[in-house]
């Protein structure tokens, strides 16, 4: 039998999802996750774009368990009715599910190089999309450097006129995968080492790499 995509298990029994008035409801005043400006932004852009695509967590008293942050950006914009579930968590239970809600999200890790790409083809196809997700182009073209990716366009050369940048040289290189990984680790490596500064270049990756040749060459002379 099919169950409706409103519904979730909870220990066996069937949760149903329903519409309430905003009013009714209660942050929880014990909450320890912070919502700062740039947070709740990102959440109204969300809702603005997505609308609400899963219920928030309510005990039986109307307080938020699960989705502070979302009934805060709710009601910033407006709205008059949030969709949630109830749950019979109590005390100690219900504050661990909230800690265990917040958690297991932040134990998680972003594959820094799909994350990139994806957000550039979603910008490809709806520069607003990637605000909706959170994301600005800045932040875009840091997760894309952090791998070893960027754009020669908007790389941080000097704004020089043309004939005025015979010092900075930009090279593109072909490499396998598995080579690519290993190039993408090792400067990765040494920009974690500090090595991702100079008085003379701004490009952080190419820094790194400058730092790894000259080491080589140290240890092969």
């Amino acid at each position: 039998m099919e169950r409706s995509a409103t519904r979730a298990d909870y220990r066996g029994a069937i949760v149903e999802a329903q519409s309430v008035k905003i009013e009714t409801l209660n942050l929880d005043p014990a909450n320890v996750r912070a919502h700062d400006s740039k947070n709740l932004d990102a959440i109204k852009a969300s809702l603005k774009r997505f609308g609400q695509q899963k219920p928030i967590v309510v005990n039986s008293k109307n307080i938020v368990i699960a989705g502070n942050g979302t009934l805060t950006a709710a009601r910033a914009l407006g709205w008059q009715s949030i969709n949630v579930v109830k749950t019979d968590l109590e005390g100690a239970e219900a504050t661990a599910f909230a800690i265990a809600d917040n958690r297991t999200a932040e134990l998680a890790a972003w594959d820094s190089y799909a994350l990139g790409q994806q957000l550039e083809a979603i910008k490809e196809e709806d520069k607003e999309l990637v605000s909706a997700a959170g994301f600005t182009d800045e932040e875009i073209g840091q997760i894309l450097e952090s791998v070893g990716v960027f754009d020669t366009q908007e790389s941080d050369l000097p704004a020089l006129p043309d004939g005025d940048r015979a010092p900075y040289q930009q090279k593109t290189f072909t490499f396998h995968d598995e080579q690519a990984e290993a190039v993408d680790l090792a400067i990765q490596i040494a920009k974690d080492m500090g090595h991702n500064q100079s008085p003379i270049n701004e490009n952080s990756n190419g820094n790194a790499l400058a730092f790894i040749c000259q080491s080589f060459i140290r240890a092969n002379e």
